[in-house]
């Protein structure tokens, strides 16, 4: 099983206003809440650690969970509101972008909302987002990421937001705490860019992760393909070209089905990830590429099933 730890929510999108009414549709999210799903959907056990409401999203967002089988034994309901984030279309068609999250659900997560011990077939957890950073959730989630290191592995995908957590200098010591304790880093292009203010290269970003104890770091870069790092050295991995309808989901995608990827082919464990040579990272990173292109394909984050994998027409090999 991974247990996937971090922040649920709804995106809001509203139409342009008609009079005194704006039309809008709520869409279940959020980087973590989309990541597995994903794993559940590849066939992978997954488990979800996070706080959310009893309010009617938080309703819906945990029947969402249930819905796609993901393992509901770690969530923490709580009596707060659930947090929105609202994308307003205006009548010049330019989007507005608000997020309503102050005081919500998933920024408390308390200490003792935590397990005191995972169940043995927890072998990964994964964190990412801004669930990292808002207290007092980021700090329990680093007390179990801290309290799991060097037992199981640690995926951590930084998926910066500034929209949300403006402080760069926040971000940057709240995320210190996962990097150090990492296994894998999962990072995009524009979080590196964001992170360190364009001072670092992407080669530069993965080597200081590579030096902090990480096994693997990989960084997406969109159109330009996929580069991966571990201790046999560096692959990149050019873009498929594929139709894209919009990116919302993308590294989600990825990320679920890195994670998935180490699973099926028993890889997910410190010191299979350590052991990763070339060819082993090369499929890794094809299979979690084949399945952000599925993705990218879609409306919104809906990400692939198994059954969606094995008919990719652009698969190297039946995976």
């Amino acid at each position: 099983m991974i247990l996937v730890c971090g922040e649920a929510l709804v995106d809001l999108f509203l139409d342009p206003p008609e009079g005194a009414e704006m039309a809008g549709r709520a869409v279940a999210g959020g980087s973590p809440f989309n990541v597995a799903i994903g794993l559940a959907r590849l066939g992978v056990p997954v488990g979800f650690l996070g706080a959310i409401s009893r309010d009617g999203i938080g309703t819906m967002l945990a029947e969402r969970l249930r819905q796609e089988g993901v393992d509901g034994r770690f969530l923490v309901r709580s009596d707060r509101l659930s947090t929105i984030s609202a994308v307003a279309t205006g009548v010049d068609g330019q989007p507005s972008y608000g997020f309503h999250g102050e005081g919500a659900a998933d920024r408390f997560l308390m200490p003792a909302d935590l397990p005191p011990e995972l169940p043995p077939e927890v072998q990964a957890i994964s964190f990412g987002s801004y669930s990292m950073a808002v207290e007092p959730t980021g700090s329990t989630l680093a007390s179990i990421a801290e309290r799991e290191h060097g037992r199981r592995v640690i995926s951590v995908d930084p998926n910066l937001r500034p929209a949300v957590v403006p402080d760069m200098a926040l971000w940057a010591d709240a995320a210190e705490r996962f990097y150090r304790v990492a296994t894998i880093v999962k990072a995009s292009e524009e979080d590196v860019g964001i992170a360190w203010g364009g001072q670092l290269s992407l080669q530069e970003a993965a080597a200081y992760w590579l030096s902090l104890g990480a096994k693997l770091v990989v960084i997406t870069r969109g159109a330009a393909g996929v580069l991966g790092f571990c201790a046999a050295g560096q692959i990149e991995l050019p873009a498929r070209a594929v139709s894209v309808c919009d990116t919302v989901g993308a590294g989600d995608s990825f990320h679920a089905a890195l994670l998935a990827r180490l699973s099926q082919t028993d890889r997910l464990s410190i010191e299979g990830v350590a052991a990763l040579d070339q060819a082993a990272l090369d499929e890794v990173l094809n299979y979690a590429a084949i399945a952000a292109s599925i993705t990218v394909g879609r409306r919104g984050a809906d990400l692939p099933r198994a059954a969606d994998m094995n008919a990719a027409p652009f698969s190297r090999r039946r995976l």
